[in-house]
C-alpha cells in the first residue's frame, strides 16, 4: 500500500496553508490573543467558504466529498497556524447542525468532566456522552454516532448554568459545567465514531504544531549568533533539533496511517505520539530560543499552551494507553475499523 500523498492531496494541503497565511497571519493571531480568544465570525465564514467544515460531506449534500485522510491534512495546517476555535466539533457537526458546514454556526463539544471550549459563543453543542447536566433527555435532538445536539432554549439554559474558568491557552476560553454526572447504567465514556475521529483530527493539529515549532527552532538556530557562530553549530542545539524531527516524523506516519485505516487502536497510538511531539517540541523550541522564548512577544509559548490543552482533549494519554493495552490483551480485541464501536474509551475528554 502506498502511503505517499497524491498530487491532489498535496495541492489541498498547500492551498490551505496559503489560505491561512492570507486570512490568519501573525497579526490576526495576536489580535485573537488580545481578544482573549473570542472568535472572529468572519474568519469562521471564510473557513466555511473554503470547504474546511464541509470537506467530508457528500457532494450531493453540498460538501466536497473527500475523506478522513484529506481532513487530517487540513487540520494539520490549522495546527501549524494555531487557528483558534472549536474546529473539530464544527467539522464533525457539518450536515447535522444547520450552518455548521458553511461556517455560519459555531459548534463546540461537551464530554466527560472537562471544561467546554468556546461555550459562550457556540450556536450548538455536541453532547458526546449523550447527557447534559440538569437537562431532560428530550432537549437533545438530531444525533451523530456517539453524540447528540443541544441547541435553542436548552442550550441557553445550559450555558447560563456554566461558569467561566481560567484557561492555560489564551486562545481557548473555557467553561466548567455545573452538576455534570453520568446516570446509572449510562456509558462511562465515549461510544460511536465521533470521539475516535475527533481524537484523530486533534492529533493532526498537534502534528502541525510539532512541525511548526521544529521549523521555528531550526530557523532560530541558524540565525542566532553566539561566540561568533550560529548556535545551530553547537552540538547540544543540534541534538535538540534532531530530537524534534525524530518525534515529528513518526507522529506524522502514525496520524496519516490512522486516517487511512480508521482503526481505534491506531488512532490512540497516533494521538499519543502527536501529543508527545507537540508538547516536547514546543518545550525544546522554547529552550533553543533562550530567554526570549519565555516572553509574551514570542509565539513559542502559544504553541506549548495549545499543545497542553489538546493533549487533555478527546483522548488523554492515560485513555490512549488503556485502549492500546486492551487491544493488545487477550480479553477481546477492539473492532478493526471505526465503522464498528461499542467499547468505552477510558479517560477520554472533550474539546473544541
Amino acid at each position: 500500500m502506498d502511503f505517499q500523498l497524491s498530487d491532489d492531496q498535496r495541492a489541498l494541503r498547500s492551498g490551505m496553508r496559503d489560505l491561512l497565511g492570507a486570512v490568519f497571519d501573525r497579526d490576526r493571531l495576536r489580535a485573537a490573543v488580545e481578544r482573549d480568544g473570542a472568535l472572529d465570525r468572519s474568519l469562521w465564514r471564510e473557513l466555511g467558504a473554503a470547504g474546511f467544515f464541509a470537506l467530508r460531506l457528500p457532494e450531493e449534500a453540498g460538501g466536497v466529498g473527500l475523506g478522513l485522510p484529506e481532513a487530517v491534512l487540513l487540520f494539520e495546517e490549522a495546527g501549524r497556524a494555531l487557528l483558534p476555535g472549536p474546529l473539530v466539533a464544527t467539522h464533525l457537526a457539518a450536515g447535522l447542525v444547520k450552518g455548521a458546514a458553511e461556517g455560519e454556526a459555531v459548534v463546540t463539544a461537551v464530554a466527560a468532566d472537562l471544561p467546554a471550549a468556546h461555550l459562550a459563543e457556540a450556536d450548538a453543542v455536541l453532547v458526546v456522552d449523550g447527557q447534559a447536566p440538569g437537562l431532560p433527555g428530550d432537549v437533545l435532538s438530531g444525533g451523530v454516532s456517539g453524540a447528540e445536539v443541544l441547541a435553542g432554549e436548552a442550550l441557553r439554559a445550559f450555558v447560563a448554568a456554566a461558569r467561566p474558568v481560567r484557561s492555560v491557552d489564551p486562545l481557548t476560553p473555557l467553561h466548567r459545567l455545573a452538576g455534570r454526572t453520568v446516570p446509572t447504567g449510562a456509558p462511562q465514556a465515549y461510544s460511536g465514531a465521533l470521539p475516535y475521529e475527533a481524537a484523530l483530527l486533534t492529533a493532526a493539529e498537534q502534528l502541525g504544531s510539532a512541525a511548526r515549532t521544529t521549523e521555528a527552532a531550526v530557523q532560530h538556530a541558524r540565525e542566532r549568533q553566539q561566540f561568533g557562530s550560529p548556535i545551530g553549530s553547537f552540538q547540544a542545539v543540534k541534538h535538540l533539533c534532531a530530537d524534534m524531527l525524530a518525534r515529528t516524523e513518526p507522529a506524522r506516519a502514525a496520524v496519516y496511517a490512522a486516517a487511512v485505516t480508521g482503526d481505534p487502536a491506531e488512532i490512540a497510538a497516533a494521538k499519543l505520539l502527536a501529543d508527545e511531539a507537540a508538547v516536547r517540541n514546543a518545550r525544546d523550541c522554547l529552550q533553543i530560543h533562550g530567554g526570549m522564548g519565555f516572553t509574551w512577544e514570542a509565539d513559542v509559548h502559544l504553541h506549548l499552551k495549545r499543545a497542553w490543552f489538546r493533549a487533555a482533549s478527546w483522548l488523554t494519554g492515560a485513555g490512549a494507553e488503556e485502549l492500546l493495552a486492551a487491544d493488545l490483551g487477550a480479553a477481546g480485541r477492539l473492532p478493526r475499523s471505526s465503522a464498528a464501536y461499542g467499547r468505552p474509551v477510558p479517560e477520554a475528554g472533550g474539546g473544541g
